[in-house]
């Protein structure tokens, strides 16, 4: 079982496990038990894992709230918690690697992809169905290996936009691969959500960002 703890930044995170260490970014609902879930996920794969609460407590499962919590978010503030959870993380005696992955979910997705972007302690990135308008991403600086997760039926963050960026990634030499899922929507991850569950994208996806990351931290 994970614990709460209290980050530099003074920020709460929830951790767990031991192993190469990963961030894991929330949806815009908040650190709700889902990513809690997705934690301890990572800690039973053998990862040092860690979930910063960007929201500071708040959490909601009504989407106009939701939407209301994105829109004050102060997205260098959430860089700079991404990155002290980080940070946090590779000072830890539970963690054997020199360098963190970050994966995140819609909301988390882009801010996994500016976090790849931003830290050099970064050393891999998984973006799931990432969008987040609020992110402005020099790419130039992408050093990490990326990879970018779609459903192809999702309406809110359109897998041909993924496709689009991870051409004009691999145009720039970075190291970028695209995965789109058929008949997948908009967090098909979240098994907590059964009306957009999709077990065999999500157990395909999984099994990518493992690999990912054992292969690159």
């Amino acid at each position: 079982m994970g614990q709460r703890v209290t980050l530099p930044s003074n920020a709460q995170g929830y951790f767990a496990g031991e192993g190469p260490a990963v961030v894991v970014i929330q949806e815009w609902w908040g650190l709700v038990p889902h990513i809690e879930d997705v934690v301890e996920r990572f800690a039973g794969a053998g990862f040092a894992t860690i979930a910063p609460d960007l929201y500071h407590g708040k959490t909601t499962k009504s989407p106009d709230e939701a939407q209301k919590l994105l829109m004050e978010l102060d997205v260098d503030r959430a860089l700079s918690e991404i990155m002290g959870a980080g940070a946090y993380l590779l000072q830890r005696p539970e963690c054997t690697s020199k360098k963190y992955g970050v994966v995140g979910f819609c909301m988390g997705g882009g801010l996994a992809q500016h976090a790849a972007v931003n830290d050099p302690n970064c050393g891999a990135a998984v973006s799931f169905y990432g969008g987040f308008k609020k992110v402005v991403t020099d790419w130039e600086k992408l050093e990490a290996p990326l990879l970018l997760i779609y459903g192809e039926d999702d309406k809110g963050v359109p897998a041909e936009k993924g496709r689009e960026l991870g051409q004009k990634l691999q145009k720039l030499g970075k190291k970028a691969e695209v995965v789109v899922y058929p008949h997948a929507t908009h967090a098909f991850f979240n098994d907590a959500r059964p009306e957009v569950y999709n077990p065999d994208a999500a157990a395909d996806a999984w099994r990518r960002t493992l690999e990912l990351f054992r292969r690159s931290l």
